[in-house]
């Protein structure tokens, strides 16, 4: 993603904002962006979604994988791997990297991939 702003892609193709968001407390989410090379990144943000609303709401809470629930408890939600276009609050294309053997989309996150995303962003 640095690279694809770093090279102006995203701006290209009509990206006004990214945000990358998952079950998890702000200080993890803000040093997760510091990580990625990120932190001075005024079109990339990092939101943490701490209760899991957002990710109830979109239907992508991980059901089929322990995730942290078995070290951290059951109450630990986690959500898909997944990556969305959005125009004016409505969805325009959607990705969700899951495959049976391996639901938590960790082994092949190509699709969510901001590569993967341009094509159908692009084509409207």
């Amino acid at each position: 993603m640095k690279k694809a702003e770093i090279e102006g892609v995203l701006e290209e193709s009509g990206i006004d904002k990214v945000y990358v968001f998952c079950v998890n407390d702000g200080a993890v989410m803000t040093g997760w962006k510091k990580d990625q090379g990120l932190a001075g990144s005024d079109m990339i943000e990092f939101v943490a979604d701490t209760q899991a609303a957002l990710t109830e709401a979109l239907g992508m809470v991980l059901t089929t994988h322990p995730g942290p629930a078995g070290v951290l408890g059951a109450h630990t939600k986690r959500c898909k791997r997944s990556s969305m276009w959005v125009v004016d609050g409505v969805i325009e294309a959607i990705a969700v990297a899951e495959a049976e053997d391996d639901p938590a989309g960790d082994a092949r996150p190509d699709v969510t991939l901001i590569e993967a995303m341009l094509p159908a962003i692009t084509k409207k």
